[in-house]
């Protein structure tokens, strides 16, 4: 059965309008392009939003960590403010103060004549300090080691 054209339609039919049971093209590719656009705008945004995290990483700053925690946050929380944060993070240059005290200390080390990779343990116990009666006294030569020794330098 063939489905006749209603009289009040025009009878030059754009070519977007299918007949009833044929497959939409224009739908399809509407789908197709909307699924694109949104993986592109998606692919592009996670690109924008990883950006002070790749230019901290490309620099080798020492606020990586700091940059690429302040980008999850503000992945998470929606709050602009964390990743605008990040991005002057990544953009500014910290001195490495950690890297200068320790040279300054090895400095000094070496200075007090120390082996700058000698490193006592700060948790050890201090010793026990024996508590017994009065300090002992120097021990004595015994009598006859020093009779000996006038003898000899009389003899030389």
């Amino acid at each position: 059965m063939t489905a006749a054209v209603h009289p009040a339609a025009p009878h030059a039919l754009p070519s977007f309008i299918t007949a009833p049971g044929d497959t939409d093209t224009l739908t399809v590719v509407a789908a197709v392009v909307l699924i694109g656009a949104v993986l592109g705008v998606g692919l592009l945004f996670l690109r924008l939003h990883t950006l002070p995290e790749r230019m901290a990483h490309k620099s080798h700053k020492l606020q990586f960590e700091i940059v690429a925690v302040l980008g999850l946050l503000a992945l998470f929380t929606s709050i602009h403010l964390f990743w605008v944060a990040g991005l002057l993070l990544a953009l500014i240059d910290l001195p490495d103060i950690s890297g200068t005290f320790g040279r300054m200390a090895n400095a000094l080390e070496t200075i007090a004549g120390k082996a700058p990779d000698d490193s006592e343990e700060l948790a050890a116990p201090p010793a026990k300090a024996e508590v017994a009666g009065p300090p002992k006294a120097p021990p004595e030569s015994p009598p006859r080691a020093a009779a000996g020794m006038a003898e000899e330098k009389g003899h030389a």
